[in-house]
């Protein structure tokens, strides 16, 4: 390998030691100070509960570990937003596990804590996976109710996702394994079982100092809300157990008896691995962010076999297009070109830009991926669409378009890998966020925004300088030198994907070698909810 692989090689791994690192902080939530106060109490922490109820040795894809990271520093931070969500396997069934973590403000909840839980509920409902909740949660965090409490997307709109889920079929079950309280009540019981450990688990609307400020009665909580109280008086509660262990057996016990889901008839053969080496994406992927390289060899470490079978190849050429699998499963790919190619148009470097030759050809494929029932992956590493006169002439508005359509109107189920760059118009043409991808993970490599940070800058900059000149300030060389580096540090701070997968605009953050036990993992959880829908693009159709 040459020189610009090994420092290519060096400058991603350390990337990946930095999210491995970052990982690691998260994990300890709220730190072993309340978590010792847990354990005392004889429970479990929110992720020994996960690791305990999963299939030993099977895979578990957490969503949004690092949810509100660097977010909340004035109420003390709220490390992965006081909850812990992911797509496990419970007795061989996978399952979207959402646990609180009441290490994290005794597990309340933030205005992210809801814009989680229901991403998380999100995923369950479009691919029909049943969901369990480990409720461990003291309700809203009140300082910030204003923020949680009244709006479509807020607390509310959970209660409302668990009628919903309840009225389609899609298995909930909760676990009651510490307070549930107020509001937070609903979820527990608006499950369709729910179960409460005796001695530390409790719900009621009101607890007992609220109940004494309201009617004047005098009750502790355990008489409140127990486990005696609601499995024996109540009958608030299913089933009562008497710790957390025998809790979560319990659960493991009903998953088992669940009857088979709907198959969505996903094509799946044998799962091989590439022929070419994974690890070697480390060194193939440029350190930096403008260099092109050959989004090809990205392609042959990822799919099996390393075999692709490239629709329309040489033409459009700054997107690829093209058929493989991904641990068996049948896939299209829809990916950004970065290298410098020779057709008999010239020499051209795409840098992930998107042409109008590029967007009609893939507008093309993923509408005959939607008649083939193949689901879509698409890798970005894009920088917008082409811009100019003769692009403009050319019609790029309405080629952008079209394949925007195709990406909203898609039935099949759609995977993001934002793996470069993703900029602009180009992050929605690509299925960015705002489209619905089933799910979209980022590698540390990832830049999120609406341009470029070189570009930005110094458009912010003349906009900064216009308004200092018109307040009469004289603007010297040293002061637009530190004006631009200002500006560049703060964009470029809010292009990162740890920026990103704080705000949810990505489910998280991967290491290269795990992008195919996400698309795999998120297949086969596609794979339990068959398509219902008629593709179809709407007007833009030439």
């Amino acid at each position: 390998m040459n020189i610009e692989f090994n420092k290519n090689e060096d400058v991603n791994k350390q990337l990946v030691y930095e999210l491995k690192t970052r990982l690691k902080k998260i994990y300890l939530g709220g730190g072993e100070k309340n978590a010792a106060k847990q354990k005392e109490k004889g429970k479990l922490l929110a992720r020994e509960r996960i690791d305990y109820l999963i299939d030993k040795g099977s895979n578990f894809l957490e969503v949004g570990a690092f949810t509100a990271d660097g977010m909340y520093a004035a109420q003390g931070g709220c490390p992965s937003a006081g909850v812990v969500c992911g797509i496990g396997y419970v007795s061989g069934r996978q399952c979207m596990i959402v646990a609180n973590d009441a290490t994290v403000k005794a597990g309340a909840w933030f205005p992210m804590t809801a814009k989680k839980n229901l991403r998380a509920q999100e995923i369950a409902m479009e691919n029909r996976l049943p969901v369990i909740y480990l409720v461990d949660s003291a309700g809203v965090y009140l300082p910030m109710q204003d923020e949680i409490f009244p709006d479509k997307e807020h607390f509310g709109r959970m209660f409302r996702n668990n009628a919903i889920m309840s009225s389609e079929g899609i298995v909930q079950i909760s676990a009651i394994m510490g307070a549930c309280v107020a509001g937070g009540a609903y979820l527990p019981i608006m499950s369709d079982e729910a179960m409460i450990v005796e001695g530390t688990g409790s719900v009621f609307l009101a607890g007992s100092y609220l109940v004494k400020s309201a009617i004047g009665e005098d009750v502790d909580n355990e008489t409140l809300g127990g486990a005696t109280t609601h499995c024996e008086i109540s009958g608030v509660t299913d089933y009562k157990q008497p710790n957390d262990q025998a809790c979560l057996d319990s659960i493991r016990n009903i998953m088992s008896m669940l009857g088979k889901p709907e198959d969505a008839g996903f094509d799946r053969i044998k799962p091989e691995l590439p022929k070419e080496k994974e690890e070697e994406l480390y060194g193939l992927f440029p350190e930096n962010r403008e260099k092109p390289y050959d989004m090809m060899d990205i392609i042959n470490r990822i799919v099996d076999q390393s075999e692709f079978e490239e629709y329309k190849k040489g033409y459009g050429q700054s997107i690829i297009c093209g058929l493989g699998r991904i641990d068996g499963w049948a896939v299209g790919i829809v990916a950004n070109q970065r290298k410098v190619v020779k057709s008999k148009k010239g020499e051209m470097q795409f840098g992930g830009v998107i042409y109008s030759d590029s967007a009609d050809k893939a507008a093309r494929f993923i509408m005959n991926c939607n008649q083939k029932k193949i689901p879509l992956v698409f890798l970005q590493d894009v920088t917008g669409f082409m811009v100019g006169s003769r692009s403009e002439q050319g019609g790029i508005i309405k080629d952008g378009a079209k394949m925007v359509n195709a990406v909203a109107n898609s039935v099949v189920p759609k995977f993001t890998i934002v793996i470069g760059n993703s900029y602009g118009a180009g992050n929605y043409a690509m299925c960015g966020k705002a489209y619905d991808p089933r799910l979209i993970y980022a590698w540390p490599t990832a830049k999120i925004a609406v341009m470029g940070g070189a570009q930005a800058a110094k458009t912010l900059l003349q906009i900064q300088e216009a308004s200092l000149k018109a307040k009469g300030e004289v603007i010297t060389p040293e002061k637009k030198d530190e004006l631009l580096k200002e500006i560049t540090d703060r964009y470029d701070s809010q292009t990162t994907p740890y920026y990103a997968a704080s705000r949810l605009w990505v489910d998280g953050i991967i290491d290269p070698l795990e992008t195919r036990k996400v698309i795999s993992m998120g297949i086969e959880a596609a794979n339990q909810s068959p398509i219902k829908k008629q593709f179809s693009v709407g007007v833009i159709q030439t």
